[in-house]
């Protein structure tokens, strides 16, 4: 007997996908850790069958072992047959045996490009079909799913997928050729390692290198400040004189001395009251920037504490970039099912007291999805980093409802000896939504004394401090979300893996972001004999170009073909400088793995550098000092896992190692006492020491 497939993103949806719809018992099936569930729903037999993301991926055609560029001929391919991704197999194949009854499929994956194409390529290379149905949700909640299946759409979203089949194939064309040109370009310098960028990663990465130009070229200019500290009636009062920055120490030392033992009198008091309203709702770039901010969450790891929430049906969809919460989702049905949460109760109450509901709304509007919203079912079992992004969430949310925050300031001008201070206040007068969204809100409050016009102020202190102006601040991982979104780099889910792969590479380092030596080389190369590879406009063009598509108003084949032409003849120059271009980058690459791998200094000879070292011979690692053969002091180090070395110190003066292996949380451990620092003991002997070669 014939049935329907349902195809979902993730196990997780999945099964809450087949609860929702289910008229019946939901009947768990198959083996070897990969579910799916067979429902009933009006009769009709369904299988609601999940992927773990992309069961197939883009690759080379007719690939040979040996790389080379330019390469155009690409092909989608298992996932499972890309090495170290074999755990997909089982996914697949249990795709493709309960796509072999099917005779009618939908697709329930994530309402974007990315879960529209993985939906495609399963019904059309495993199932072997050309449509299918669309179920689109932004929550997984029982009424949102069961309203999505019985308002699908007839086909599968095909604008949605060509643009994404567009982005996949742009991005494979500029990351494997870019990559491999600069690769080889190394190699036939006597380097190896392996180099990368890509149609959004090199402009990221030429954009904060720029930062870091401007900060070396800044030229700090001194300026003068003259501060006066007095007392009124009523208390103290600290103010600067209204002229603000000194750019002469004469003037600044001349309004001092003019100062200095006369008493001053207030001439002029401002008062000004003014509405602060509500933050806009949340879109995925606004939650990352927020809850670095707030928590010290990088964005790829708030993406996915929100995507788990978002799988237990406790949020909405995180990958959005609408700052809109439209009526339709039923603002007083949210807000009723939180009031049930203790936690949020009285402000729920308070809130829904109103006789009109009316969020405040934001400019940036996402035609797939809302802002991001709490569904109000309550979460079960949420760790830490998920109690705090929820509560950000929901606090964010209901605040949007509330009363404007009033905020009253106040200057007063004061005159001494024809000189002019100023004395600036602020505190709020009605707290409005700041009550509903602590303790998120950064607001400070400068009290000052009560004060009058004609008031005599005792001076008891004119002083003038020197300053000087200071160099632009490096991006952190929040301000540079917020600049590429500026500048049209990547996309709202995509920018958070492209920040993580350049710290994965060795570009850039540290929370308040640094470009290393190898990135800095790499970008010099690129922007010396290709700078179109980290060109803004390039890549912009193309994010333009992939909107259009998904809007049907223009065709993928034209700008696969455009990207095509762009490339060849990028290529085609850095070929002919490739051998020059290997030579800059090689001693960068150097001094990376040196700086990468050092340990400290050797604690036996004090003359060379303990170093992490893979040995040719046994293909194992140990650490060893560099001084070799005239120092052969080795340590032995765990074979499991990557390793790295970190800034923590152990107290013998080395870097401690981390470890971290599958299966297991990271550990970190001192080298030459095997102290690990995780369990707060020394570790057992257990591995032979490797000698040095």
């Amino acid at each position: 007997m014939a049935y329907t497939l349902i195809v979902t993103e993730k196990p997780s949806a999945a099964k809450r996908i087949a609860t929702s719809l289910s008229d019946g018992e939901v009947e768990k099936k198959g083996r070897r850790g990969t579910p799916y569930y067979k429902i009933t729903r009006g009769g009709k037999e369904m299988i609601v069958a999940p992927a773990v993301g992309h069961l197939f991926v883009l690759d080379e055609k007719n690939g040979g072992a040996r790389w080379q560029y330019p390469v155009f001929s690409v092909e989608w391919r298992p996932t499972y047959t890309r090495k170290g991704n074999e755990w997909a197999k089982k996914y697949f194949d249990s795709m493709k045996k309960v796509a072999e009854g099917a005779d009618e499929f939908i697709s329930a994956c994530d309402y974007d490009v990315e879960g529209s194409v993985i939906a495609f390529n399963i019904i059309r290379y495993i199932a072997g079909a050309e449509d299918g149905k669309r179920m689109k949700f932004s929550t997984l909640t029982t009424p949102d799913l069961v309203k999505a299946y019985e308002n699908m759409s007839p086909h599968l979203d095909f604008p949605q997928i060509e643009a994404g089949l567009t982005r996949h194939q742009l991005d494979w064309y500029f990351g494997v050729n870019m990559s491999r040109a600069l690769t080889l370009s190394l190699e036939k310098n006597g380097g190896f390692r392996t180099l990368s960028t890509g149609r959004v990663q090199g402009p990221t990465l030429a954009l904060l290198l720029k930062r870091e130009d401007e900060i070396a070229d800044f030229v700090s200019k001194p300026y003068w400040e003259v501060e006066l500290r007095g007392e009124v009636e009523k208390g103290k009062v600290t103010a600067y004189h209204v002229n603000g920055k000194f750019w002469e120490k004469q003037k600044a030392k001349t309004v001092t001395d003019k100062c200095k033992g006369v008493d001053g009198k207030i001439v002029k008091i401002e008062r000004k009251q003014q509405q602060f309203y509500p933050p806009v709702p949340f879109d995925l770039t606004t939650l990352q920037r927020e809850s670095y901010g707030l928590f010290g969450f990088s964005p790829k790891m708030t993406l996915e504490v929100a995507q788990s929430l978002y799988e237990q049906a406790s949020i909405s969809y995180p990958r959005t970039s609408s700052q809109k919460l439209p009526p339709t989702i039923g603002y007083r049905t949210i807000l009723k099912k939180l009031a049930s949460n203790i936690e949020y109760g009285e402000m729920c109450s308070r809130i829904l007291k109103k006789e009109k509901l009316w969020p405040v709304q934001g400019k940036k509007e996402d035609p797939a999805h809302p802002a991001i919203f709490p569904t109000g079912a309550k979460p079960k079992k949420l760790n830490g980093y998920q109690k705090k992004l929820y509560d950000l969430i929901v606090k964010r949310f209901i605040s949007a409802f509330a009363e404007p925050t009033v905020r009253e300031s106040v200057k007063a001008v004061i005159d001494v000896n024809g000189e002019r201070f100023a004395a600036n206040g602020v505190v709020t007068v009605k707290p409005g939504w700041t009550e509903f969204y602590a303790p998120y809100t950064r607001i400070k409050e400068v009290v000052l004394p009560a004060m009058s016009e004609g008031e005599q102020v005792d001076v008891k202190s004119v002083n003038m401090h020197e300053k000087e102006t200071q160099p632009p601040s490096r991006y952190s991982q929040a301000s540079i979300l917020k600049a590429m979104e500026d500048l049209g780099l990547g996309t709202k889910a995509t920018r958070a893996n492209i920040l993580d792969t350049l710290y994965e590479r060795g570009y850039i380092k540290d929370r308040s972001i640094t470009v290393t030596e190898l990135g800095r080389a790499v970008v010099r190369a690129l922007e010396k004999h290709c700078p179109e590879i980290v060109s803004v406009d390039l890549t912009r063009r193309f994010e333009e170009d992939m909107e259009k598509v998904r809007e049907g108003r223009k065709q993928r084949k034209e700008i696969i073909s455009d990207a095509e032409k762009e490339l060849t003849k990028i290529l085609e120059k850095f070929k002919a400088e490739e051998q020059e271009i290997g030579k800059e980058i090689k001693t960068a690459v150097e001094q990376y793995e040196k700086e990468k791998n050092k340990i400290g200094t050797c604690p036996k000879c004090g003359k060379g550098d303990m170093m992490i070292i893979y040995s040719q011979r046994t293909g194992k690692r140990f650490a060893g000092c560099n001084n070799y053969p005239e120092c052969r002091n080795s340590y032995p180090l765990p074979q499991k896992g990557s390793i790295s070395v970190v800034p923590q110190k152990c107290r013998c003066g080395l870097n401690l190692v981390e470890i971290k292996a599958k299966g297991r949380r990271p550990w970190k451990l001192c080298v030459e006492h095997g102290f690990d620092y995780k369990k707060e003991s020394f570790r057992k002997a257990g591995e032979k020491q490797e000698k040095s070669e």
